[in-house]
């Protein structure tokens, strides 16, 4: 079973993650559709498009878009899934849905997005600045590889949670200036984003 022009995936886990683990209790933390923030977003690759060409091979781990495994509320208030949705729990993703795929134990990104870790300096996150944690090929032509400072552009914060670290989605041309560390400014990651 193929699609010809995206792939069929299914989630890790349940569509959302409305719950966290604290020791050895565990804690819901959403109980509504509607917010975004409590999607799952790691899925697994059940088929690859027919006609896109693609270094993702089937079972990969992906991380993909929030809307894909999402339910709505339709016009009369009826609880929908998502126009993404297949049957029996397997979804479409477009090319452009999936972001990173993970594979020989190692983080890959996909097409032209890249990750970014927000920094804080004098327990202030700073604005628009980040390390990039996971670049790409159009990154390293240009000299900004992983572990660089970085100017983003604003309201590029699309937070993901990736393995237990806060990082942000972005595409390549979103990042605008590469800058030199400062002695003060360190990695921040807040301490909810390690307890899922």
């Amino acid at each position: 079973m193929n699609s010809l022009y995206q792939f069929i995936i299914k989630p890790i886990g349940a569509r959302y993650k409305n719950k966290i683990k604290i020791e050895d209790k565990e804690l819901i933390i959403n109980s509504t559709i509607s917010n975004h923030k409590f999607i799952n977003r790691e899925a697994e690759i059940i088929s690859l498009p027919l006609n896109y060409l693609t270094s993702i091979e089937k079972g990969d781990k992906v991380i993909v878009h929030h809307n894909i495994f999402r339910r709505y509320y339709n016009i009369q208030g009826k609880s929908v899934n998502s126009s993404k949705y297949f049957k029996e729990d397997l979804y479409f993703a477009s090319p452009s849905q999936i972001y990173m795929y993970y594979r020989n134990n190692k983080w890959n990104t996909h097409e032209n997005y890249c990750f970014v870790k927000p920094i804080i300096e004098d327990k202030k996150i700073i604005k628009n600045t980040g390390i990039l944690k996971y670049g790409n090929s159009s990154l390293k032509v240009l000299n900004i590889n992983p572990g660089d400072l970085i100017g983003f552009k604003p309201l590029r914060e699309f937070e993901f949670i990736i393995d237990n670290e806060l990082l942000y989605c972005m595409e390549s041309n979103d990042i605008v200036i590469k800058y030199e560390h400062k002695t003060n400014q360190k990695e921040y990651n807040p301490s909810w984003a390690k307890s899922s």
